[in-house]
C-alpha cells in the first residue's frame, strides 16, 4: 500500500494538493458551525440513579433550582421603595419567561431564606428548561435580557446554568489566545530545529490543515451525537501538535535521504516506505488509545474519542499525501531560506543523542536507577490522590457565576445547594410523607428535610410553606435532605450510601440524586469500566509493537516504563492541583483532581508516549535487521531520532502548556499534566531509560517464543 501512495505522490503530485484544497475549502465551511454544535457537560453517566432522579425532577415537579439571580441594591437597601418595586418588575418578567419554571423570590412578599444574613443582597431561584445544549442557550438569552449592573439594582447570575454560561464563554476565549501563541511560537522552533524556514513551514501545514479538518469533523460528529466542547481544545491541539510530529518526522526524513545522495524521486519513495510505516502503525496506537474512551457511557468522554480519533486520522493522512506531493515538487529547495547554521541540521543524525545513549549502555544501572528514584519521587502524592467531579470552582473566584455561589453558600442559609435529593416513585397519601420526612429527618447528621408535607428537623414537622405542595404528586415526592456534611466529603458520601440502603416505603421505589450522589455514580461509572479501557490500550500496545519488533519482551519494556513516566506524571498532577502549590501561579482553587479528566490524561499522554515509542523502536529496529549490534543499533537509532522526538515533543508541550492561558482550572490540569508528560517521555523515557533497559537486556530485548517468530515472520512490519 504504502509503495502505491509513493507511486502515486511522484505522478499526481499537484492533483493530491489540489484534493487537499478542496478538503480544506469543504472543511473551513463545515467549521464554521462547529461551536453551534457542540455541548456543555456530559461528565454524568445518563442510566445512573442520579440521572434519572434529576429528569423525574425535571419532569414532574418542574426542575430543580438551576439558576440563581442574585440582585443587590446599587443604592439604599432591599427594602427601600425603589428596590422593592424594581426586584418585584424582575421577578414577575421572570416569572413570564417560557423557559423558566419553579421561580421563586424573595421579592415582593420579602422571604427572608431569600435574603441574605448582612441584607445586602436577595436571591431569586428558578429551573431553566432543556438538556444540557438547550438549557446553555436559554440561559444566554436570559443573561443578554436580564443582566444588570447600573440602574435600582445590580443583577449577576449563579446556578448550575449561570457556571454553563461562563465556562461556554471561557472556553471560546482560551482556544483563540492559545492558538494564537501556539502556532508562532511552534514555527520559530521549526526554524530553530531546520534551520530552513521553507522546510519549518510543511509540518505547520499539516498542523493547520488537520485543525481544519477536525472543525469540520465536530461540526459533522455533533449532527450525529453529542458532542462535548472540550473536544474543540482537545482535537485543536492533537491536530496541531501530531500533524507537526508526523510531517516533521517524514521532512528530516526526506532531508536525511538527499544529504545521503538520493535523487528527488528516490528520496520521496524511501520516505514513504519507512517514515510511512511508521506514522501509519504510531497513529494506529495513538487512535488505539483515544478510543478506549468510547467504553465509558459519560459523553464528554466517549465524545472526545470519536473526535480524537478523527483528528489523527486526518494528521495521519495529511502526512502520507500531502507532505511527499509538497516534497516532490519541492525537491531540493525544502533547504531554501536557510539560516547560518542549517548545514549542519540538513540531515538528521544528532551526535549528542548517539553519544547520551552510548554512554547510557555502558553503564546502564549508574543511568538508570536515579532516574526511575526521580520519577518514584515525583509519583508519590499519587498515594494520597483524591477524585471529584467538575462545579463552579473550575472558574476562578472572581467569576460571575462562581462568586454569586460562594454567596449563596455562604450568605443564605435558607438555600441549601447541596442538598441530597431524593425521588419516591409510587403513591403515598399525607401521612406516609411526614412520616417517612420524620425518619429522614431522624438519620446521624441530618440539619433538615423539605418535603410536601413541610420541613422536618429531628422527626419534628418545623415549619409548612406554601411552595412544599409543589413537591408532592399522585405519584412521586420529592424530598431535599440537607445535612452537616461538608459537600463531596467522604461523610458526605458516606451518608449517601447510607440513604440508598434504606428500605423504601411500602409499595414504592427511591432514587438519591443530588451532587454527591452524582460523585459516587460518575466515580462508579468510570471504575466499572477503567479495566476494559486499560485492556484495550495494552493490548493494542502490545500487538504494534510486537508487529513492529517481532519481539514480546520490548511491549512489556515499554508499557513498564510508560507506566513509571505515567506514575510521575499525576504525581505532579495530585501535588500541584489539588494539594494546591501551584494555585498561587494559575490563579485557580485546589480540590479533588476530576475524575473524568484523569481518564482523558491517560488516554492522550499514554497514546502521544506510543507515538514517540514507535519513532524510535521502529528506528532501531531497521538498524538491527540490517546488521548493526544491539549497540551500534541503538546508538545510531537515537542519533537519527533524538532530535526529530525532542523537538517534536517540545513543540506538542507547546501546544499543550498554551492551556494555561484559560482561567478553566481543569485546562489548565490537563495542559500542565500533557506537557510535563510529553517532557518527562521524551528526555528521561526515550534518552535515558528506553536505551539503558534495552542495553540491560541485550539479545534478549528481541526474544519471542519460537511460534510467534514464525508469526512475525509472516506478518510483521519491517523497514524497508
Amino acid at each position: 500500500m504504502l509503495g502505491w501512495i509513493a507511486g502515486v505522490v511522484r505522478r499526481r503530485s499537484r492533483l493530491i494538493l489540489v484534493i487537499s484544497g478542496l478538503f480544506v475549502v469543504a472543511a473551513g465551511v463545515l467549521a464554521t458551525g462547529a461551536m453551534g454544535k457542540v455541548k456543555v457537560g456530559g461528565y454524568l453517566d445518563e442510566s445512573s440513579d442520579s440521572s434519572v432522579a434529576a429528569e423525574r425532577i425535571d419532569s414532574r415537579f418542574g426542575g430543580q433550582y438551576n439558576l440563581f439571580v442574585l440582585v443587590k441594591p446599587n443604592s439604599g437597601t432591599l427594602d427601600s421603595a425603589e428596590v422593592l418595586a424594581e426586584g418585584t418588575r424582575l421577578t414577575e418578567a421572570l416569572g413570564r419567561e417560557s423557559t423558566l419554571s419553579n421561580v421563586l423570590s424573595y421579592f415582593p412578599g420579602k422571604v427572608a431564606a431569600l435574603k441574605s444574613e448582612d441584607g445586602s443582597s436577595a436571591l431569586i431561584a428558578a429551573h431553566v428548561a432543556g438538556d444540557e445544549d438547550t438549557s446553555l442557550k436559554n440561559t444566554q438569552a436570559l443573561y443578554d435580557k436580564y443582566h444588570a449592573t447600573d440602574g435600582p439594582v445590580t443583577v449577576h447570575f449563579g446556578g448550575v446554568q449561570g457556571v454553563a454560561r461562563d465556562v461556554y464563554e471561557e472556553v471560546q476565549r482560551s482556544l483563540i489566545v492559545a492558538e494564537a501563541i501556539a502556532v508562532p511560537v511552534t514555527l520559530v522552533l521549526l526554524v530553530l530545529a531546520f534551520g530552513s524556514v521553507v522546510a519549518a513551514l510543511l509540518p505547520l501545514v499539516i498542523g493547520l490543515l488537520a485543525i481544519v479538518g477536525t472543525f469540520g469533523e465536530i461540526a459533522l460528529l455533533g449532527g450525529v451525537t453529542d458532542v462535548s466542547i472540550f473536544a474543540v481544545n482537545l482535537t485543536t491541539a492533537l491536530g496541531l501538535g501530531l500533524g507537526i510530529d508526523y510531517a516533521l518526522f517524514m521532512v528530516a526524513r526526506f532531508r536525511e535521504r538527499l544529504t545521503a545522495g538520493d535523487t528527488v524521486a528516490d528520496a520521496v519513495e524511501t520516505t514513504v516506505r519507512t517514515s510511512g510505516r511508521t506514522i501509519l502503525f504510531s497513529a494506529f496506537t495513538v487512535a488505539a488509545a483515544l478510543a478506549a474512551m468510547a467504553v465509558f457511557p459519560l459523553f464528554y468522554l466517549r465524545s472526545l474519542a470519536f473526535a480524537g480519533v478523527g483528528v489523527v486520522v486526518i494528521a495521519a493522512l495529511a502526512c502520507l499525501f500531502v507532505i511527499p506531493a509538497l516534497l516532490n515538487l519541492l525537491g531540493h529547495r525544502v533547504n531554501a531560506l536557510k539560516l547560518p547554521w542549517s548545514k549542519s541540521l540538513r540531515g538528521s543524525d544528532a551526535p549528542f543523542w548517539g553519544k547520551l545513549a552510548g554512554g547510557v549502555a555502558k553503564r546502564p544501572l549508574r543511568a538508570v536507577i536515579p532516574v526511575v528514584i526521580v520519577l518514584l519521587f515525583l509519583a508519590v502524592p499519587v498515594l494520597h490522590a483524591q477524585f471529584g467531579n467538575v462545579d463552579d470552582r473550575v472558574l476562578p473566584a472572581e467569576t460571575e457565576s462562581r462568586a454569586a455561589n460562594d454567596t449563596v453558600r455562604t450568605a443564605f442559609d435558607g438555600v441549601n445547594s447541596s442538598a441530597v435529593d431524593v425521588v419516591v416513585l409510587g403513591s403515598l397519601d399525607g401521612p406516609a410523607v411526614a412520616r417517612y420526612a420524620g425518619r429522614l429527618s431522624g438519620m446521624p447528621g441530618v440539619v433538615s428535610v423539605q418535603s410536601s408535607a413541610g420541613a422536618y428537623v429531628q422527626g419534628t414537622l418545623a415549619v409548612q410553606l406554601p411552595a412544599d405542595a409543589a413537591r408532592g404528586k399522585p405519584d412521586a415526592q420529592w424530598l431535599s435532605v440537607a445535612t452537616k456534611d461538608e459537600p463531596k466529603s467522604d461523610a458526605k458520601l458516606d451518608f449517601v450510601e447510607s440513604l440508598r440502603a434504606l428500605p423504601a416505603p411500602p409499595g414504592t421505589s427511591v432514587l438519591v440524586g443530588g451532587t454527591d450522589a452524582e460523585l459516587i455514580d460518575t466515580q462508579q461509572a468510570i471504575g466499572d469500566r477503567l479495566p476494559w479501557a486499560i485492556a484495550i490500550i495494552v493490548l493494542i500496545t502490545f500487538v504494534v509493537l510486537f508487529l513492529f519488533t517481532g519481539s514480546v519482551l520490548q511491549p512489556v519494556r515499554a508499557l513498564v516504563l510508560n507506566g513509571i513516566s505515567m506514575a510521575a506524571t499525576f504525581g505532579i498532577v495530585v501535588w500541584g492541583f489539588q494539594d494546591g502549590h501551584l494555585a498561587g501561579m494559575f490563579g485557580f482553587t485546589a480540590q479533588p483532581v476530576d475524575t473524568a479528566i484523569t481518564v482523558l490524561i491517560f488516554c492522550v499522554v499514554f497514546g502521544v508516549s506510543m507515538d514517540y515509542e514507535v519513532f524510535l523502536i521502529s528506528r532501531v529496529k531497521e538498524l538491527h535487521d540490517a546488521g548493526a549490534s544491539n549497540e551500534e543499533a541503538l546508538r545510531n537509532g537515537m542519533a537519527r531520532t533524538g532530535r526529530i522526538v525532542s523537538a517534536a515533543a517540545g513543540m506538542l508541550a507547546v501546544v499543550f502548556f498554551s492551556f494555561l492561558t484559560s482561567s478553566i482550572s481543569f485546562l489548565q490540569l490537563f495542559g500542565v499534566a500533557a506537557g510535563v508528560a510529553i517532557l518527562i517521555d521524551a528526555i528521561l523515557v526515550r534518552g535515558v531509560l528506553v536505551p539503558g533497559a534495552l542495553a540491560l537486556m541485550g539479545r534478549t530485548a528481541w526474544w519471542s517464543p519460537p511460534l510467534l517468530r514464525r508469526v512475525h515472520e509472516r506478518v510483521g512490519v519491517k523497514e524497508e
